[in-house]
């Protein structure tokens, strides 16, 4: 997304690209139930995608498991725990 301002096209500051991303597959490598956080296996994202509790979607209890599918949004190009990929919207998958 972008805006005209005077003639030039500029990034608009507001727009989030990962809102705009589409939803990936993906499998639960480790999940700590304790600390609330774990990483996502997928060949979207090489190496792992890390996740927190509160990019859990699910009602009740935000938990996940080792092996679970689920399906799930990621931002790239960040360093969180030495992985590269970071979840923003986590479902798991039915």
């Amino acid at each position: 997304m972008a805006c005209q301002l005077e003639g030039s096209t500029v990034a608009n500051p507001s727009y989030d690209r990962a809102m705009d991303q589409d939803w990936v597959d993906g499998v639960v490598r480790e999940y700590d139930d304790r600390e609330g956080f774990g990483v996502i296996d997928s060949p979207d994202t090489p190496g792992g995608c890390w996740l927190h509790y509160s990019m859990i979607e699910a009602p009740g209890r935000k938990a996940l498991f080792a092996g679970q599918p689920v399906r799930f949004t990621f931002e790239s190009e960040v360093e969180q725990d030495g992985f590269a990929f970071r979840a923003r919207q986590v479902r798991p998958s039915i």
